[in-house]
């Protein structure tokens, strides 16, 4: 695998320099500043290519060219958004960008109630609490029929725990809950949030999947032609989140969005956290089955409350959790391998250790959530140590 590390540009406490020694060989970022559905400008493309290479790497993959809410809604700008979208593939192709990641999550991207949770040890990780979850939707948010989403048991044990909530926690789980997409300005207040809701009133998860096909029906073309490989990253949590659908939260779901648009150009973002927060995705199978569309790989894990969907879970150490990240990267390397005997130009996958916890230093830091220094770092290394054992084992020294 290649190993590269998200940078969210010039704001980011953590360097490009630091991801270098950290033993990462290339960049994961984007142009978060560019309005979601404008084209990127070419100067401005170039400029993050001088920015990462003065660092002493080189920029990789595009983590994200964002989707706009029209295009999933298919309202608004959403055919002029579409064109933006072909036009921006364009200039990331003639820039030498050969893999974009997206999502297709409507109005929110990934959702933790607790950004900064207390681990065992004093780490501090991202957090998924249902019933804090249950609490914002019905009683902070007041989302009309929230309480019809959720058993009674929940809605109950949510109720006595807002009751008990301290206003900065309440203020806390609107911040956590209304965020934008990661690296960006963007976030919602409660009346926008529920205003964008009210925009995907008609919209079921069969519509939001045609929705889905319509639009790589329109940009797959021209990543074939420009000869880049997009990639779907996966619901995080994959699961419904107030009354909105989600469509890429199983290996059923991939399956469609592949079917619908089969081409090697429409692929996957293999995302082992957002994908492991629910037991019944079997990692180590889904990376071996679509092991030809996989363009880029997350590798995290995370520790579920209990194996019910949906549940409350943490982001764990890269080791632990519910995946086997063994059997995970082993499946990686084989698909690795067969690319190398095909003469794949491709057959080197790009990976970045995803989220981490803030240890040590990280602490004090105050990085974007998710994305310390010192936390990724020590995931990368175990996750390189595995890759080189496996390597050992199937190779022997100096594979």
């Amino acid at each position: 695998m290649r190993h590269t590390w998200r940078w969210f540009g010039p704001i980011d406490k953590v360097t490009v320099r630091d991801a270098a020694q950290a033993g990462a060989e290339g960049i994961v970022s984007a142009l978060h500043h560019i309005a979601t559905g404008e084209v990127w400008p070419v100067d401005e493309i170039a400029e993050r290519h001088e920015q990462i290479k003065a660092g002493g790497l080189v920029w990789d993959v595009v983590e994200s060219v964002p989707v706009s809410e029209d295009i999933k809604t298919q309202t608004g700008d959403w055919r002029r958004h579409v064109a933006n979208w072909q036009e921006t593939l364009r200039r990331l192709s003639a820039s030498g960008i050969r893999t974009v990641c997206y999502n297709f999550m409507p109005v929110l991207d990934w959702t933790r109630t607790d950004l900064r949770w207390e681990t065992r040890h004093g780490a501090k990780a991202m957090r998924f609490d249902l019933v804090d979850f249950a609490a914002f939707d019905i009683h902070i948010l007041k989302r009309p029929e929230a309480a019809c989403d959720y058993p009674e048991w929940l809605q109950d044990e949510a109720a006595r725990h807002f009751a008990g909530m301290a206003d900065t926690k309440i203020a806390a789980l609107a911040k956590n809950i209304g965020a934008g997409l990661p690296g960006s300005a963007d976030g919602y207040t409660l009346d926008q949030l529920l205003e964008k809701l009210r925009s995907y009133q008609g919209i079921d998860r069969e519509r939001l999947q045609q929705n889905l096909v319509d639009f790589l029906s329109e940009v797959v073309p021209v990543a074939e032609e420009v000869g880049i490989n997009i990639c779907a990253h996966g619901d995080d949590p994959p699961w419904p989140l107030l009354g909105l659908p989600r469509i890429l939260s199983t290996e059923t779901d991939y399956a469609h969005m592949m079917e619908q648009v089969n081409s090697r150009a429409n692929g996957v973002t293999l995302c082992t956290g957002s994908l492991g927060a629910r037991a019944d995705n079997d990692l180590p199978f889904i990376a071996s089955r679509f092991a030809d569309r996989i363009h880029f790989i997350h590798l995290r894990n995370v520790t579920r409350d209990t194996d019910t969907v949906p549940c409350s879970f943490f982001e764990d150490e890269h080791l632990e959790g519910g995946t086997d990240m063994v059997a995970v990267i082993a499946a990686l390397l084989s698909e690795e391998a067969r690319r190398r005997e095909e003469g794949r130009e491709d057959h080197l996958i790009p990976m970045r250790p995803d989220h981490g916890q803030e240890i040590l230093d990280d602490l004090t830091r105050g990085a974007q959530p998710g994305y310390p220094a010192i936390g990724r770092l020590k995931g990368l290394a175990e996750l390189r140590g595995i890759e080189r054992a496996l390597m050992h084992a199937r190779y022997g020294l100096g594979a």
